[in-house]
């Protein structure tokens, strides 16, 4: 028997590249399980923070007994949600009352892949990516529609309409504030005033970062667009729902809103969705107007004072994470 060396040569080579092309896609999967875990202490740090500032307003005392300084209090609230009973309507839609809360945590982690936490730290570097991210933020009203629908109850309806209405009158001053920033950005590279016929806006999170990071904090877009950062800030907090546009949620009508009807882990998701759109958005503030992971002051360069350009890998990337 005869064995070619050529063919055994195309086999090897054959096989190794499949292996590199599955290893490569293990490896792929390594950064958005960081990122998740990431955002889902981000949201434990968020819910800790504003227990422990409301008791100070309220001069209560706050969370204080789960872990040192209530510090696990959220955990504690994630794992009472997750064992509850899942309780479901009668004469409600049960298949849009169970994809809606899905809908509604889907939608706002999509948005998490465009944002830039650092240098080359960014999952997806998009031409498009602030519009996607008010593309996808989008899709939530209609999930919300969904759970005030498939309750059959006319207090989830109602808040359900009263929801989707504020997300969606919010999103049209929030996509303008976007588009400023975006043609400015494209002005700036061009000198010349770009009409959207001429050529495609330039919505690239990085981008953005990188052209508030010429002047130093002299060139956030705090400063060049201070009317178009107060109305961003106004239009997030009513998407986050947040006082004092909490008005889907209708607490002082003892309901819950859409939520009225969700128990167990379907209510957990909601109020998952709540507080992660709630990061995203402060995320988006702080990559839009406030030069995201640049920080320098004028004609002193931190980075270099510090020789942190010099310190490589996960130091650097912890500074970066650290500055947004």
């Amino acid at each position: 028997m005869i064995i070619d060396t050529t063919e055994v040569q195309t086999i090897n080579s054959f096989s190794t590249s499949g292996f590199f092309k599955e290893v490569y896609g293990l490896i792929w999967i390594i950064p958005i399980l960081t990122l998740i875990l990431e955002i889902t202490i981000g949201v434990l740090v968020i819910v800790w923070l504003e227990r422990e500032i409301s008791a100070a307003i309220q001069q209560r005392i706050g969370p204080e007994y789960a872990g040192p300084l209530g510090i696990l209090q959220a955990i504690a609230d994630g794992t009472k949600l997750l064992l509850k009973e899942d309780l479901l309507p009668s004469r409600g839609d049960i298949r849009l009352f169970s994809v809606g809360p899905s809908i509604a945590v889907i939608s706002v982690l999509l948005s998490y892949l465009v944002i830039p936490f650092g240098y080359r730290l960014v999952l997806a570097d998009l031409g498009i990516g602030v519009f996607l991210w008010i593309a996808i933020s989008s899709i939530a009203p209609i999930g919300l529609l969904m759970s005030g629908y498939g309750s059959n109850n006319k207090y989830s309806f109602s808040g359900g309409l009263r929801a989707a209405a504020q997300s969606i009158s919010y999103e049209i001053p929030l996509t303008l504030c976007v588009l400023s920033i975006s043609l400015r950005l494209e002005i700036g590279r061009n000198d010349q005033v770009v009409l959207p016929y001429d050529s495609d806006l330039d919505s690239s999170t990085v981008d953005i970062v990188e052209a508030q990071s010429k002047y130093g904090f002299w060139g956030w877009n705090l400063w060049r667009q201070p009317i178009g950062f107060l109305v961003f800030l106004i239009s997030s907090l009513a998407e986050c729902e947040r006082l004092p546009f909490d008005l889907p949620e209708a607490e002082e009508e003892l309901v819950a809103g859409y939520q009225t009807e969700y128990s167990g882990i379907k209510y957990a998701l909601f109020y998952l969705a709540s507080y992660l759109n709630l990061l995203v958005s402060s995320l988006f503030v702080t990559v839009l107007y406030l030069g995201g992971w640049n920080f320098s002051i004028p004609y002193i360069p931190i980075p270099e004072l510090f020789r942190i350009n010099q310190m490589a890998g996960i130091f650097g990337m912890t500074i970066d994470i650290f500055i947004t």
